[in-house]
């Protein structure tokens, strides 16, 4: 995107996809694209979610305190041993709950009844990882971008490991974009806030992640290789759903809004 404009990079020849793009990330491959890409008004588009990562999303667990002690107190996490992890608490998404801003959460998907919503960060790798360092890990970072890790509650605990309660179809709203590193470098002075209808449910730093960016790809690549294009969601602050007594899942009609400063805001309803 530049400025109110979308740039169409399969139109190059270059890319077919945003994954390409990053895969062949340089400077000149950029302004080759973008020269050669049709331009169309944003005003008159309907964004998709900005990648569709070609494995599943990875995405972290309890890794703010306060959301760790409310999640604790809720009763859900079958797997827990500890409040506070001593190390990141990993699991993944399907890539086929993806769906971009605007799209809407379907409810029909969880059986159970008990969807809720978790606003993250997410990492976009740039550049193959394996081994690296936590002081190297940040310069694998092509972006960042908003993820909502909605989470069918019930079923997060009745499978105990959380793949099926974490990916049913919808539950992975991403976007609006992806902001690369060198426009927001110090993305740990952002905060995210989610607000349901209009409510703010969640507001906290991204400085108070337990396990931060770097931490958390070089833990990952230490045992696997991290490629250009995997997404990496960060963890969720204190104020889902489950928090509440009795606890505020997710309604038709909602409308979920998640937001980080220097990125923007990931809109989806709930049908």
């Amino acid at each position: 995107m530049e400025g109110d404009e979308v740039v169409d990079i399969a139109g190059s020849g270059l890319a077919e996809d945003m994954a390409d793009l990053i895969a062949a990330w340089d400077l000149p491959t950029v302004e080759t694209v973008t020269s050669l890409g049709e331009r169309m008004p944003l005003a008159e588009l309907s964004l998709l979610a900005p990648i569709i990562p070609r494995k599943n999303i990875i995405a972290v667990g309890r890794n703010y305190r306060d959301h760790a002690a409310e999640f604790t107190a809720s009763g859900f996490d079958a797997s827990e041993k500890q409040v506070i992890p001593e190390h990141p608490v990993i699991f993944t998404k399907s890539t086929t709950s993806v769906i971009g801003p605007d799209d809407p959460i379907v409810l029909a998907n969880d059986p159970s009844g008990t969807t809720d919503y978790e606003g993250e960060l997410a990492v976009v790798i740039g550049r193959p990882a394996r081994n690296v360092s936590e002081a190297d890990a940040i310069d694998c970072v092509f972006g960042w971008t908003i993820i909502n890790d909605v989470t069918a509650r019930d079923l997060q605990k009745r499978h105990v490991q959380w793949f099926v309660g974490k990916s049913p179809d919808t539950f992975c709203p991403m976007g609006p974009w992806i902001v690369t590193r060198d426009e927001l470098p110090d993305i740990e002075q952002s905060w995210l806030r989610t607000h349901v209808n209009g409510e703010l449910r969640q507001e906290t730093p991204i400085s108070a992640l337990i396990f931060g960016v770097s931490n958390l790809i070089a833990t990952l690549s230490e045992v696997m290789t991290l490629e250009p294009g995997d997404v990496i969601a960060t963890g969720t602050g204190a104020g889902v759903g489950i928090g509440f007594d009795p606890p505020r899942y997710l309604r038709a009609g909602d409308l979920v809004e998640v937001s980080i400063d220097g990125i923007g805001t990931l809109r989806n309803p709930v049908m």
